[in-house]
C-alpha cells in the first residue's frame, strides 16, 4: 500500500470514526425511547463549546474539561431533554411525529442558545482530544460499540433495553422502569454526540450552524443500519469515510470536474440521499400530530392590525428600512410551508433549498448565465426561476407519495442538505453573482410597496386554495391520509401538487429576499435554516395564513441589532414543548365574543346529542314520511354500477365469471414467511349484504384490505363486474364505486361534519350529484350535527359520519370494517336499518363483524374465516 493511500485511509477511519460514534448514539437513543433525535448534533455542538471554553478560555487541563464535558455536562443535557421535553411528550402519547418536532426545536434552541453565549463567528482553537495517534479514535469507537453490543445482548439493562423497544407497555405491565431505560438511553446518546462533537471540533469550523449540520448527514449511517445495528452503522461509517478520502485523489478535468469533486468532499450527502430516498423508510406513522397543523380562522380585525404594520414600514428609512424589505419576501417563503405542512399535513424541511434556488436562479438568468436561456430583465427573471424551480418540488413531493413521519422527514431533509452542498457552496454555480432590483424600484421604499402587493396576492392565492373542493382534499390528506383514500382522493397526485406549488412560493420568496438585500448569500438558504422556518410556522399554526407574517417579522425583527440566535432561541424553544403548548394560532378566536368553535362551520347553535335520532331514518331524499326504508339514492342508477337488481342468493364459494359485483379469486396474500390469506374466494354480490366473520387473526381485516385496495394480493385477482382491479389503488376503486369505513372511524377532525361527507361526495363514483350530501346526511340521522368540528364528536357519532362519507359518492359497493363497534344496541339498530335499506337500493355490502346479533339480523350470506381461509 502507498503510502499516500495509507495515509488517506487513517484520515478516513478518523473521519468515519466519528460518524460511526453518531451512528451508536442515535441507534441507542432511537431503541430506548422510540425518537429519530435529530438534535443530536446541536448537542455535538454545545459539548464542543463546553471543552473549548474550559480549556481555552479558563485554562482547565484537558484530561480534567473532557471528563466533566462527557460525563457530567454531555449526560446531564440528555437527561434534561427527556425530563422536560420528550418524557412528556410520550405521557402525553407516544406520537412519531411530536417527537420529531420536538427534536427539531431542541435542534433549533440548541443552535440559537450557541450564538447568543458563543456569536457566530468560527473558532479555530478546538482542542485536541485523543492526540496524534491515527489508530486511537477508530479503536475509540470500536470499543464502544463493542461495550455497548454487550451490555445490551447479555446484561439486565440490555435485556429491559430489548423489552422496551418490542414493547413498551407490556415491559411496563412487566416491572421494567421504562423511563429509567428512557432516561438511560438519552445519557448514553448525548454522552455518544458530545464524543462526536470534541472529536470533530479540531478539525471541521467550530460554529453553531457548521457543526451540528455536519452531524445531521452522518444520519445516514443510523438509517442505514434500519436503526437497529450497531455493527452495520459502524461499518458503513468507517466504509464511506475511507472512500471519501480515497476520492479527493481524483481531480478530473473539464465540466464534469467540480461535480466530482463536490460528491468527493460530501460523500455522506450523498450517502443521506441513498439512505433517505432508496432505502425503506424510517417510521410509517401520520406526517404531522394534527393539532399542530389545524389552524383557526382569523378574525378581521386582525387582518386589519396586521395590514396596518406592514404598512408601517414605508415610513421608515435608512437601515430599518432595508432591514424591513426582507420581511414580506420572507414571509411569500414561509407560505409554502402552509401548503405543504399547514394544509397538506406533510412534514417539509426542505423549502430552503427552493428558496435558494429562485434566488440563484433569478441571479443566473438575469445575468445571463444560466445554461441555454438568453439574459433577462429582473422581472421576467424572477418568473422563469418560479417556473423552472416549480418542477423541482418533485424531489421532495414524489418521496412524499409511499413515505410518512420520520421517514418524510428524513427524505425532504436529505433534499435540503444536498442542494446546499452540491450547489450552493460550490463555486461554479455561485461564483461572482449579484443581484439587482428591477428599474425603477431601486428605492428601498418602492421595493417594499412591490413585495407587499406581491405578498397579497400570495396570499389570495394559498387562501384559494385552502378554499372549496381542493381545500377539502388536502385537509382530508392531513386529517387522514388513508380515510381520503378511501373517500377517493387522489393522494399521490395531490402530495405533489401540494410539494410542487410549496417549491413555487418558495422560489417566488427567495428570489425576492435576493433582490431585496441585492446579494446571493448561500448561508440565508442552509438547511438549517429551514428547520428554524418549518419550526417557526408550526409553533405559530401551520394552516393559518396570518402564521407566516407573524413568523417572518419575528425571524428578521428578533435578530435585528442583537448578536444573532435570539429568534432560533425562542422559536426552538416553542417548537421544544410542542406537546404541552398548542400552535399560537389556536389561540385566537374564530368570532368576537365567547369561546370559538374548534374548526370549520358557523355552527351558531349547540350541538344536539351525539345520538340525535336514535332510531336512525332509514330514509333519505324528498319522502317526508320514514316509514318504508326508502331508496338512499335516485332510482335510475348510471350504467358503470353493477346491476340494479338484487343478486340470486351467493354461495360459499362464487360462481366461476362472469360474476357482478366485487369478487375475490384465489387471492393469497403473504408477509415473509407468514400466510394471512391462503386462495379466498369471495363474491360480494349487488342487493345483498354479505357478512364475514370469525375470530381474531382468521385473515378478515387482510382479505377486506385486499378487496378495497389498500394491500397488494401476493397471488390471485379481484375482480369488479368482471373486470381486473388487482393493480388499482384505494382512491382508484373508491372511483370505480367500491367504497369503505375503517374500524376507527376516519373522519377529517378539522373538517366539519358536512364537508367530511362532501369530501365523498366530490371524490366518489357520482361526482356530479347536488343532493348527494343532503341525501348522506339524513339517511345517517347526521343533518343536526352537520356544523360541527368532527373532531369532538362521540364515537356512535364519527362511525355514522365514516359510513355517511362513503355513501355520499354513491357507490355501488360499499364494504363495511367492524362497523358496529364501539356502538350502543340502539345505534346498532339504526345501523341495521341503514344497512338494509342500501342493500333494497341495489348496493353490495359487505360487513366484517363480530357483533353476532348485527350479522343475524342484515347478512344475507354468511361467510366464517378461520386460519387465512374461508371455512363456511
Amino acid at each position: 500500500m502507498s503510502s499516500l493511500t495509507y495515509d488517506l485511509v487513517l484520515a478516513g477511519l478518523a473521519v468515519g470514526s466519528a460518524a460511526a460514534l453518531t451512528g451508536i448514539g442515535l441507534i441507542v437513543t432511537y431503541r430506548a425511547t422510540g425518537v429519530l433525535n435529530l438534535a443530536h448534533g446541536a448537542v455535538a455542538m454545545v459539548c464542543a463549546y463546553v471543552l473549548r471554553n474550559l480549556v481555552v478560555e479558563w485554562g482547565w487541563p484537558l484530561p480534567l474539561a473532557a471528563c466533566v464535558t462527557l460525563l457530567l455536562v454531555a449526560p446531564g443535557i440528555g437527561l434534561v431533554l427527556d425530563r422536560a421535553v420528550f418524557r412528556p411528550a410520550a405521557v402525553l402519547g407516544p406520537d412519531p411525529a411530536t417527537t420529531l418536532v420536538a427534536s427539531i426545536g431542541v435542534f433549533v434552541l440548541l443552535v440559537g442558545g450557541a450564538a447568543l453565549v458563543w456569536g457566530t463567528g468560527a473558532r479555530a482553537d478546538a482542542p485536541l482530544l485523543l492526540g496524534d495517534d491515527p489508530w486511537v479514535q477508530p479503536a475509540t469507537v470500536v470499543l464502544v460499540a463493542v461495550a455497548v453490543g454487550a451490555v445490551t445482548r447479555w446484561t439486565g439493562p440490555g435485556r429491559d433495553l430489548r423489552a422496551v423497544v418490542d414493547d413498551r407497555e407490556l415491559a411496563a405491565l412487566g416491572g421494567i422502569d421504562a423511563d429509567r431505560v428512557a432516561a438511560a438511553g438519552w445519557a448514553f446518546g448525548s454522552f455518544t454526540a458530545g464524543l462526536t462533537g470534541v472529536l470533530l471540533a479540531p478539525y471541521v469550523r467550530l460554529d453553531p450552524y457548521g457543526l451540528p449540520l455536519l452531524v445531521v448527514e452522518v444520519i445516514a449511517v443510523a438509517v442505514a443500519a434500519r436503526m437497529r445495528s450497531l455493527p452495520v452503522a459502524v461499518g458503513t461509517a468507517l466504509a464511506v469515510g475511507v472512500a471519501q478520502a480515497q476520492l479527493t485523489r481524483f481531480h478530473p478535468e473539464g465540466w464534469a470536474g467540480p461535480l466530482v469533486q463536490a460528491v468527493a468532499t460530501n460523500l455522506f450527502v450523498v450517502a443521506l440521499l441513498v439512505a433517505a430516498l432508496v432505502l425503506p423508510g424510517v417510521g410509517a406513522r401520520d406526517a404531522l400530530p394534527r393539532a399542530s397543523t389545524a389552524g383557526a380562522r382569523v378574525p378581521p380585525g386582525l387582518w386589519v392590525a396586521a395590514g396596518v404594520l406592514f404598512l408601517l414600514p414605508l415610513g421608515l428609512a435608512g437601515d430599518d428600512l432595508r432591514t424591513a424589505v426582507q420581511v414580506p419576501a420572507l414571509a411569500v417563503v414561509l407560505l409554502s410551508l402552509v401548503v405543504v405542512t399547514g394544509r397538506g399535513g406533510q412534514i417539509a424541511l426542505g423549502q430552503a433549498a427552493y428558496a435558494g434556488l429562485g434566488a440563484l436562479f433569478t441571479a443566473l438568468l438575469a445575468a445571463g448565465r444560466f445554461p441555454g436561456l438568453p439574459r433577462l430583465a429582473e422581472p421576467a427573471a424572477l418568473l422563469a426561476a418560479v417556473v423552472l424551480v416549480a418542477p423541482l418540488g418533485l424531489l421532495t413531493g414524489w418521496p412524499a407519495i409511499r413515505r410518512h413521519g420520520l421517514a418524510l422527514a428524513l427524505a425532504t431533509l436529505a433534499v435540503g442538505v444536498a442542494v446546499s452542498r452540491f450547489v450552493f457552496a460550490q463555486p461554479y454555480a455561485t461564483a461572482g453573482l449579484v443581484l439587482s432590483r428591477p428599474a425603477g424600484l431601486t428605492s428601498d421604499r418602492a421595493y417594499y410597496a412591490v413585495e407587499l402587493a406581491v405578498l397579497a396576492g400570495a396570499l389570495l392565492l394559498v387562501a384559494a386554495l385552502r378554499r372549496g373542493r381542493t381545500g377539502r382534499a388536502l385537509a382530508a390528506l392531513r386529517d387522514h391520509e388513508a380515510g381520503a383514500g378511501a373517500a377517493g382522493v387522489r393522494v399521490p397526485a395531490l402530495k405533489l401538487v401540494a410539494f410542487v406549488a410549496g417549491a413555487a412560493l418558495a422560489a417566488l420568496g427567495g428570489g425576492l429576499l435576493g433582490m431585496g438585500v441585492q446579494a446571493f448569500d448561500p448561508a440565508a438558504y442552509d438547511p438549517v435554516r429551514g428547520l428554524l422556518w418549518f419550526a417557526a410556522v408550526l409553533v405559530l399554526g401551520a394552516d393559518s395564513l396570518l402564521s407566516p407574517l407573524v413568523a417572518a417579522a419575528l425571524l428578521v425583527g428578533l435578530d435585528v441589532g442583537a448578536r444573532g440566535g435570539a429568534a432560533a432561541a425562542v422559536i426552538g424553544l416553542l417548537a421544544a414543548f410542542t406537546a404541552r403548548v398548542p400552535p399560537l394560532a389556536s389561540l385566537l378566536p374564530s368570532s368576537p365574543g365567547p369561546p370559538r368553535p374548534r374548526r370549520t362551520g358557523p355552527a351558531p347553535h349547540p350541538a344536539p346529542p351525539a345520538s340525535p335520532h336514535p332510531p336512525a331514518r332509514p330514509a333519505t331524499g324528498p319522502a317526508p314520511h320514514p316509514a318504508p326504508p326508502a331508496s338512499p339514492h335516485p332510482p335510475a342508477r348510471p350504467a358503470t354500477g353493477p346491476a340494479p337488481h338484487p343478486a340470486p342468493p351467493a354461495s360459499p364459494h362464487p360462481p366461476a365469471p362472469p360474476a357482478r359485483g366485487l369478487e375475490a379469486l384465489g387471492v393469497t396474500l403473504r408477509y415473509g414467511e407468514f400466510t394471512a390469506l391462503d386462495r379466498v374466494d369471495l363474491l360480494v354480490a349487488p342487493g345483498r349484504v354479505t357478512a364475514l366473520v370469525g375470530p381474531n387473526g382468521a385473515g378478515k381485516s387482510s382479505l377486506f384490505h385486499c378487496l378495497a385496495g389498500t394491500a397488494r394480493p401476493s397471488a390471485g385477482r379481484v375482480r369488479l363486474d368482471g373486470t381486473d382491479i388487482t393493480g388499482r389503488p384505494a382512491h382508484a376503486r373508491t372511483r370505480l364505486g367500491v367504497a369503505r369505513t375503517f374500524q376507527e372511524p376516519a373522519v377529517f377532525p378539522s373538517l366539519s361534519v358536512e364537508d367530511n361527507v362532501r369530501v365523498g361526495g366530490e371524490q366518489g363514483r357520482v361526482r356530479d350529484d347536488p343532493h348527494a350530501v343532503e341525501r348522506a346526511l339524513r339517511l345517517l340521522g347526521l343533518t343536526g350535527v352537520r356544523h360541527l368540528p368532527a373532531g369532538g364528536l362521540a364515537t356512535g357519532t364519527l362511525r355514522r359520519v365514516d359510513v355517511a362519507r362513503a355513501v355520499a359518492g354513491r357507490p355501488h359497493t360499499l364494504l363495511l370494517d367492524e362497523p358496529a363497534a364501539g356502538l350502543d344496541a340502539a345505534e346498532t339498530a339504526a345501523l341495521a336499518r341503514v344497512l338494509k335499506a342500501l342493500a333494497a337500493d341495489g348496493t353490495a355490502v359487505l360487513v366484517v363483524e363480530h357483533d353476532p346479533d348485527l350479522v343475524a339480523d342484515v347478512a344475507d350470506t354468511v361467510h366464517v374465516m378461520e386460519a387465512g381461509r374461508i371455512v363456511a
